[in-house]
Formats: structure tokens, sequence, C-alpha cells
């Protein structure tokens, strides 16, 4: 099984993640306030900006405040390649 560390300590099964996509658009605001509706949303942001918005296979909706690239690289990244978390510490919002 492979981990993803979406950021500040928080970490999802990367063979559940169907998508990461970016919160900007219309149809993906729509999706997160209706998996907040149906209670499958799982805030990960720990207070900050919306930066990447993931989606599972289990229909569950995850919040990151972790850019979406930097999600993407992590989760194609080798499993002996070292985490690189300093883009967490720099994050001012």
């Amino acid at each position: 099984m492979k981990l993803i560390n979406i950021g500040f300590g928080n970490i999802v099964s990367g063979d559940r993640v169907i998508s990461i996509v970016s919160p900007e658009s219309a149809p993906i605001k729509r999706i997160v306030q209706e998996a907040r509706d149906r209670g499958v949303l799982i805030d990960a942001t720990c207070g900050r900006r919306t930066r990447a918005v993931i989606i599972t296979d289990s229909d569950h909706v995850i919040l990151s405040a972790i850019q979406t690239e930097t999600i993407a690289g992590r989760a194609s990244a080798k499993d002996d390649t070292p985490v690189d978390t300093r883009d967490e510490e720099n994050i001012l919002d």
C-alpha cells in the first residue's frame, strides 16, 4: 500500500485516490459542497487555504493545503524517496 503525505501530518492511501484537482472551478466547488452535505468531506487543511481537492474511490473528498502538483509528485515518487515537507512550513495564510 502506498501512502501519500498530503500535508501537516495527514496521510492518504494512494491506492484509494482517483484524482487530485484544483479547488478553483465551479464544478469542484459543487463537489466539495455536496460532500460536505453528505458528511463525506475530510478537511485536512489545518485551517489554511484549500489548494488541492482529493477525490477517492469511496466518494470521500479530502481538502489539502498543499499544492496539487506537490501532492501529485509525492504520489508518483518511489517508496524509498524521502518526502520534502519544507513547503508546509512556508505556507503563510
